[in-house]
């Protein structure tokens, strides 16, 4: 009997050796590829806007620019490159040809280039140095390149698609590896007049000849998508796949479908938040003092990285060549900050359980969110869609964040979710922060509340759930979210000519004095109704500003003529069919300059195209430039 008591013995230990491992989730819907889960991990990388517009103050050239106006005078990629590495980034993507046409490296096919310019007697290449500044220091490189070209002559001909093909293909294939490229949907007007329909197929299939691992960006990816906006966010829910059947770069679907993305989409194409540290996105010297506060930047990290999108940030660099001392400043005390904010891990080495768990095996135990390892990971059943989880925090503590991270490799599945504190004077949970996507990585800051256990609980799962971290922080005060914080009602008034002695004649409005009272407050004006106004004597001024509604859906004014008077019947046209750039993705204040100094007494604003479909055009605020 004894015998047979040890056989049975061998027998269970040997079966429980032999036990399979439960098999992990089956993924869900659509995938990233690997090149697309290398690109996301990249999390925070640098955009540097630099040209023909870093000379002549405009965000968008016409392409009639003299190249010799590109003359930087100490141009230093390296200092970008140490910059950008000290800030945290990982990677430097360079605006190689803007819309104006212009060259940053001696293209063979174009007459408007770095080879035509005073920089080095002609025989720079900024794409070269930079390329190889970031090999050195082990940053990656990546590539703007827009197809608009307000200069080529061969821009709105058949001849065109396959010339920008050609001029894909030079610098896909002359500097090294390159992780992204950014392609701009802006279509406008060339030297002909005429607009060019772009063959994004043959585009799309360039890149991937010769950069097969690089990412596209454009409205609709298929490497990444715009979020849908220049401000610096992604939508609270912000799902990784999309549908772009039927939409190509610059025919994207709706924007606030840019910024959430599509629950059930079909293709993974996962958001990337462009922004800028300044309120352009060329250098200009009218902006140093306007660099994007700490606490401003610290959002719009947590807005993007934190909301499931990678932060392509915006540094441009200025006339000399170099990133302005208070740009690098500026990012070097976000370094700090987030470094503070998210060093002291209060979940590191402690005890979490979950309520569900993966064939009860250990593979997908709850302790696998709390190893540091990206590749172990929690999960449930498949039948099990609505889960919590438990960590222990040992004592009581100050909490106000927490960072939770879905394994995407397996797909994305949260839809719903909430994290809770126990009370221990009530012997219940509290509600702290809810949530909708979790994504690559989600980010919640929330007010403080002292506690000794927190509790994530998944109520909503489009599969069954597969996470891979859980951090909490406790993060300063001042870098919670800014919901008692209010903006300055009043406009900068610096450089502006006094409106004492005005008199808006036109429109006929019960609140038009409000467009020129100094204050942020929309007075909407019929599309057809020109702004005209006396300002009371004959007045020297050198441009106007038009401060727009600042949100992307809002019907700004585009596309406009300008004019002066003396008398208010005979009027001389100092800017006809002009255009306030980019001012649809980026609706901030337009400073309009004239090419002298200008005297009169009456001027006109007439609209001739709006941002958005609609009946009436908003105006914040417009005044005259010193």
């Amino acid at each position: 009997m004894k015998d047979l008591h040890i056989l049975c013995l061998i027998l269970f230990l040997f079966l429980g050796a032999c036990r399979q491992p439960f098999p992990p989730p089956a993924p869900y819907g659509a995938l990233p590829s690997s090149a697309q889960m290398d690109w996301q991990k990249m999390e925070y990388y640098m955009f540097v806007h630099f040209g023909p517009n870093t000379f002549t103050n405009k965000e968008w050239g016409d392409g009639t620019e003299n190249p010799q106006l590109f003359n930087p005078t100490d141009l230093d990629c390296t200092q970008w490159v140490e910059t950008a590495q000290k800030a945290g980034m990982k990677g430097i993507i360079i605006t190689a040809k803007h819309h104006d046409g212009f060259c940053l490296w001696p293209s063979q096919y174009s007459t408007h280039t770095v080879r035509e310019s005073l920089w080095k007697n002609g025989k720079g290449d900024v794409l070269k140095e930079l390329s190889v500044a970031c090999r050195q220091a082990g940053l990656k490189f990546g590539i703007y390149l827009s197809p608009w070209d307000r200069n080529h002559p061969f821009y709105g001909t058949k001849e065109y698609n396959q010339l920008f093909a050609n001029t894909l293909t030079e610098v896909l294939t002359n500097y090294g590896d390159i992780f992204e490229v950014w392609f701009d949907g802006a279509n406008g007007e060339g030297t002909n007049g005429k607009r060019q329909e772009y063959d994004w197929n043959l585009f799309n299939n360039t890149v991937y000849k010769h950069q097969p691992d690089a990412i596209i960006f454009s409205d609709v990816g298929p490497g990444c998508r715009w979020i849908g906006n220049e401000a610096g966010y992604a939508g609270e829910t912000n799902w990784s796949r999309l549908d772009i059947e039927g939409f190509m770069p610059g025919k994207s679907p709706r924007l606030d479908t840019l910024n959430s993305g599509n629950r059930y989409g079909k293709f993974w194409v996962p958001g990337e938040v462009d922004v800028s540290i300044r309120p352009g996105w060329f250098y200009s010297q009218e902006t140093d003092n306007q660099v994007k506060p700490v606490d401003k930047l610290v959002d719009i990290f947590c807005a993007s990285v934190g909301r499931n999108a990678n932060l392509l940030l915006n540094v441009p660099v200025d006339q000399s060549g170099r990133i302005h001392f208070k740009d690098s400043t500026r990012l070097m005390e976000l370094k700090h900050t987030l470094d503070n904010m998210f060093t002291h891990n209060l979940a590191e080495n402690k005890r979490v359980t979950a309520d569900a768990v993966r064939g009860n095996d250990k593979a997908y135990a709850a302790e696998n969110l709390l190893d540091g390892r990206y590749d172990s990971y929690w999960a449930t059943d498949d039948h099990v869609f609505a889960a919590s989880i438990e960590i222990d925090l040992d004592e009581k503590k100050d909490i106000n964040s927490v960072l939770l991270q879905e394994y995407i490799p397996l797909g994305q599945r949260v839809s719903r979710f909430v994290v809770e504190a126990w009370d221990e004077s009530k012997n219940t949970w509290k509600l702290l922060v809810e949530g909708t996507t979790i994504g690559y990585k989600r980010i919640l800051r929330f007010e403080t509340y002292r506690t000794n256990k927190i509790k994530l609980h998944i109520q909503e799962s489009l599969a069954s759930p597969v996470l891979n971290n859980i951090e909490i922080y406790h993060i300063p005060q001042a870098y919670l979210p800014a919901t008692e914080k209010t903006e300055s009602s009043l406009i900068n008034n610096e450089g502006h000519l006094p409106t004492e002695k005005w008199t808006i004649q036109s429109p006929v409005h019960t609140r038009i004095v409000e467009i020129i009272d100094g204050k942020k407050t929309s007075v909407s004006i019929n599309k057809n109704e020109a702004i005209l106004i006396d300002l009371g004597e004959e007045t020297q001024f050198r441009g106007f500003f038009y401060m727009p509604e600042e949100n992307v859906s809002a019907a700004n004014l585009a596309r406009y003529n300008f004019l002066i008077s003396h008398d208010g019947v005979n009027w001389t046209m100092l800017k006809r069919n002009a255009m306030f750039d980019n001012i649809r993705n980026n609706p901030i204040r337009q400073n309009q300059f004239f090419d002298r100094v200008v005297k009169g007494r009456y001027v006109k604003l007439e609209p001739l195209e709006l941002t958005n479909q609609a009946e009436k055009y908003i105006v914040v605020e417009f005044g005259l430039l010193k």
